[in-house]
């Protein structure tokens, strides 16, 4: 089998875009609120829109797309990802850009699902951790560098040039796609289940995302949010759920699915605490803040090809461990900081952090897709998703809460506490070996079929 490198770019491409569109548009919201002439929580469907069929969809999408080709399903997404974008930016008024949002969501989810896929099929077991490297550094450093780029967009350019600015990677990937990939299978609609799917498992996400983001602890929200689990247990209990459980238990993943959760939710909470008592408490104007905060993603893009290269020598769990290790010890030595935060002592500490999770970011995701039954893999794809969003959702929810506990005295101690807990976590819960598939993911020579 002959690696094809081309189509690991396309899937770290689509991955930054996809995850660039979970924060670009947050910094966007007032400017479209005020061009679209609308109130502010209207504005905040922008981005909400977006995120909840991302959410809602990530597991059924993935029992579906294991019963059609990626090739089709790639393209597809691909291409009305770009198209709702370029409808977002022509949106002449609100509830145009709430739907524009919302197909841009459902195409992200495929995304999504698929670019772990995508990289397995895409090269042999000797070069999986170095692939699986690019998705998972690109992904998140698109989240990171969302605000940033945004910022610079509405400052010369205008609100709608944040949905433009994403177009052209898009067809530069549907491209090279549509030339690289070999046909694999035709499409298939959803069925019957892919809708009852929807309805228990995406409700349920769904609610439980709106609980997190606009609650606020208020008693509405926080109802909604005590009632997010009975659409999810109806699901795990009927016949869409018992397969999905059947794989993860089968191939040992839930360890490591709580890991990959643990490190979301803590790099989060960092993220979120971080920023807010850099410019709240301490004064630090936002260029400097977000310098600072710089220093994770420059840390975590450096490491990320490294820890690729070794998981190929030496194992991916080994790695895997190694960097979520060095994320907590970063997180934990932000604690001892006190009130006297500079944003030198801040920035080495999230730098070695960054390396951490570098390190660990592809390794674990090769871990994870290398022990998925071949027949399985969207399944496992989404499963991995859902557990990366949950954690980065719930992670800025629980510091908020830990802030508010602790008074505001100690209320970013208690923030960066609980991180370097959720962090701490990860390390066992990598190392401890589950039960895994017939087939071990470990790096070896052996060519395999695509």
């Amino acid at each position: 089998m002959k690696d094809r490198w081309v189509l690991v770019a396309v899937a770290g491409a689509l991955s930054f875009v996809a995850m660039l569109d979970m924060n670009i548009v947050n910094v966007a919201l007032a400017d479209i609120s005020a061009g679209l002439h609308v109130s502010a929580t209207t504005a905040q469907w922008a981005a909400l829109a977006y995120q909840l069929p991302v959410v809602a969809l990530l597991l059924p999408v993935g029992r579906w797309l294991d019963g059609m080709g990626t090739r089709p399903a790639l393209l597809a997404a691909t291409a009305g990802f770009a198209l709702f974008g370029a409808l977002a930016a022509l949106a002449p008024w609100a509830a145009w850009l709430i739907v524009a949002r919302t197909g841009q969501g459902m195409c992200a989810a495929v995304l999504f699902v698929l670019m772990p896929v995508l990289v397995i099929r895409a090269v042999r077991p000797a070069a999986r951790g170095r692939a699986m490297s690019v998705p998972a550094t690109l992904g998140p450093l698109g989240a990171m560098t969302g605000p940033a780029v945004g910022g610079l967009l509405l400052d010369h350019l205008g609100w709608r040039w944040v949905f433009l600015v994403k177009i052209p990677f898009c067809l530069l990937a549907l491209a090279l796609a549509w030339k690289a990939m070999p046909e694999d299978g035709a499409w298939r609609a959803p069925d019957r289940r892919f809708l009852a799917d929807t309805l228990f498992v995406g409700g349920g996400l769904a609610m439980l995302l709106l609980a997190l983001t606009l609650g606020s602890g208020r008693p509405p929200w926080v109802l909604l949010a005590l009632a997010a689990p009975l659409p999810l247990w109806c699901w795990l209990r009927g016949p869409g759920g018992r397969p999905v459980t059947g794989v993860l238990r089968a191939a040992g993943l839930f360890r490591a699915h709580g890991a990959v959760l643990a490190l979301a939710a803590g790099f989060a909470a960092m993220h979120y605490v971080v920023a807010l008592h850099l410019q709240r408490d301490e004064g630090v104007s936002a260029t400097a803040t977000g310098l600072t905060v710089l220093a994770f993603p420059l840390g975590m893009g450096l490491a990320g090809p490294l820890g690729g290269r070794l998981a190929d020598r030496y194992g991916f769990r080994p790695v895997a461990v190694t960097g979520a290790a060095l994320t907590a010890a970063g997180l934990l030595l932000l604690i001892p900081l006190g009130d006297d935060w500079s944003p030198p002592d801040v920035a080495w500490r999230l730098a070695l952090a960054g390396l951490g999770m570098g390190l660990s970011g592809g390794p674990t995701q090769a871990l994870v897709m290398g022990a998925a039954p071949p027949e399985r893999t969207a399944t496992v794809g989404s499963t991995v998703q859902v557990a990366r969003s949950l954690g980065f959702t719930i992670g800025p929810a629980l510091a908020t809460a830990a802030w508010a506990l602790a008074g505001s005295g100690d209320g970013a101690r208690a923030g960066l506490t609980l991180a370097a807990l959720a962090a701490c976590l990860a390390v066992p819960l990598l190392a401890l070996s589950g039960r895994p598939a017939a087939a071990v993911p470990e790096p070896t020579n052996d060519p395999v079929s695509t």
